[in-house]
């Protein structure tokens, strides 16, 4: 079991990367300092001054190249005129080293946040399709959702009652009242709703319009939910002044009017996503395989999940690799308060150098296995070309700028943090074997990218790229050992690990 062990520096260009922004942020500070008793503001006050405007105008005026960027840029798309060319080029959509078995159709996750979940069922149905011999077949999105969004319903409530004694206005409280259902999960949420519900075939469970265009039932959700807070606030509140009822029965008779309140959630979700089968349901599929030839199947999400969903590589068995430079590496962590079902799996991670995210991948590639992985999407990315590359747009020359800002300092700063999930189902890789480019399936339908497939450069991946999750069988022995270890350091529920794709 498991592989060599994890290499413990980054590589050669990841830290060429990061010393060259750390430089530039040094110099700047160094060339304030130097004049830090010599340079006066144009306004003392601290207010915004003309006299600032005509200085910057002056620089301005003897930049042809800044004058040529407003004659431009004015009527046209920054992102559209300053794609690069060379860019481009580098970002072919040809891999050396892809998945033999091709799963289809491309998904869509539509007006939602579900890419997780789309995600997830995108990994699992490489085996459904290669053990059923499909040619195309999606799992139900649908199902996992509804008992996720109704899970972290009673999630959030619980929480209410757990920290009902602290003010509203507590920073804790107000967090969690802002991002009390959120459509995103990461992927040990994915393994908890797995694990107890099992997955169906799409059909059994198709798509919804709220399913497919969230909002609206999350904005009724969560008003109800926020209410439902309060009223067990109250509750509480009344039922601590009480010195004869005890804490025990204090909490049976929160939970007992929390259940109360649930299924006003379960009716509003029922009537706008359809009732769910039960993961114990007995449950009829008739399928056509790729040959046409007709197949019946009978049995219980549960036992679909346990029959099809994995072979060699189980979910519950996999664990989640971050690289978070702020952070400590081969270390555990997770994230307070974070979660979906009540009493569940937590959310984990081995904080680890890029280069074994890279290596994970590249592993798993090769072993046949698909990758779920979580990214800043919205950085340095063009959808329509399906292009994810730090040197996709030329902002530093057309405006004579310089980023400055590492990994550590983007997630420091709230610039950056994971929003999204996908699967990686190929690399390209140089004469050594090192990464060069990935393959990544989204979960934006055949519009977006090459058919719905992204190319990603490796230079996005080391600056991007938060989360891959990985086998334990395929991950670096050392790694495994600080997973089972478990000895986790907890991050508050606003840090950016938080964040949920």
């Amino acid at each position: 079991m498991g592989s060599a062990p994890s290499k413990t520096s980054q590589p050669e260009r990841a830290e060429e990367h990061e010393s060259e922004k750390t430089s530039y942020v040094s110099r700047e500070l160094a060339q304030s300092l130097a004049h830090l008793n010599l340079a006066s503001p144009l306004s003392a006050d601290g207010g915004l001054s003309l006299a600032n405007v005509d200085a910057w105008e002056e620089t301005v005026a003897q930049s042809p190249k800044l004058q040529l960027a407003r004659t431009i840029l004015n009527h046209a798309n920054i992102r559209e005129t300053l794609t690069s060319r060379s860019a481009r080029i580098a970002d072919a959509h040809i891999f050396n080293t892809e998945l033999e078995f091709k799963t289809s159709p491309i998904t869509n996750q539509k007006s939602s946040g579900r890419c997780w979940l789309f995600a997830t069922t995108n990994v699992l149905r490489y085996n459904i399709m290669k053990k059923l011999n499909l040619s195309e077949f999606q799992l139900s999105q649908s199902y996992l959702f509804f008992w996720d969004k109704l899970n972290k319903s009673n999630y959030y409530l619980e929480l209410s009652i757990q920290n009902a004694d602290l003010p509203v206005d507590d920073r804790l409280v107000y967090y969690l009242a802002d991002e009390l259902i959120s459509d995103g999960g990461q992927w040990d949420m994915a393994v908890n709703l797995l694990e107890n519900y099992g997955v169906i075939p799409q059909p059994l469970y198709p798509e919804s319009l709220h399913s497919s265009l969230s909002g609206p039932v999350n904005t009724l959700l969560k008003t109800k939910l926020r209410e439902h807070a309060l009223i067990l606030r109250s509750l509480s509140e009344s039922l601590r002044a009480d010195s004869a009822i005890s804490a025990d029965t204090a909490l049976r008779t929160l939970r007992s009017k929390k259940e109360e309140l649930l299924k006003e959630i379960y009716v509003v979700m029922s009537a706008t996503l359809g009732v769910p089968p039960r993961p114990d349901e007995k449950l009829t599929w008739d399928y056509n395989d790729k040959d046409g030839k007709a197949g019946t199947w009978t049995g219980t999400p549960q036992e679909f999940y346990k029959a099809f969903a994995y072979d060699k590589y189980s979910p519950a068995d996999s664990f989640s690799l971050i690289n978070d430079p702020r952070n400590a590496y081969s270390e555990l962590y997770t994230v307070d308060k974070l979660g979906n079902i009540w009493g569940g799996r937590p959310v984990l991670y081995v904080n680890t150098e890029i280069e074994n995210l890279k290596q994970a991948v590249v592993k798993q590639i090769k072993a046949g296995q698909p990758v779920f992985f979580g990214c800043d999407v919205g950085q340095f990315s063009d959808r329509t070309a399906g292009v994810m590359d730090t040197a996709l747009f030329e902002y530093e020359a057309a405006f004579d700028i310089k980023f400055g800002l590492t990994k550590a300092d983007r997630l420091r700063t709230s610039e950056s943090s994971m929003t999204h999930a996908m699967v990686i189902s190929g690399v390209h890789l140089d004469a050594a074997g090192r990464p060069v480019r990935y393959k990544v399936e989204n979960s934006w339908g055949e519009s977006a990218g090459e058919r719905g497939y992204f190319v990603m450069s490796d230079a996005w991946f080391e600056q991007f790229v938060y989360q891959v999750v990985v086998p334990r069988a395929l991950a670096p022995k050392d790694l495994v050992a600080v997973f089972d270890k478990g000895e986790t350091q907890t991050l508050p529920p606003w840090d950016p690990m938080g964040s949920l794709a």
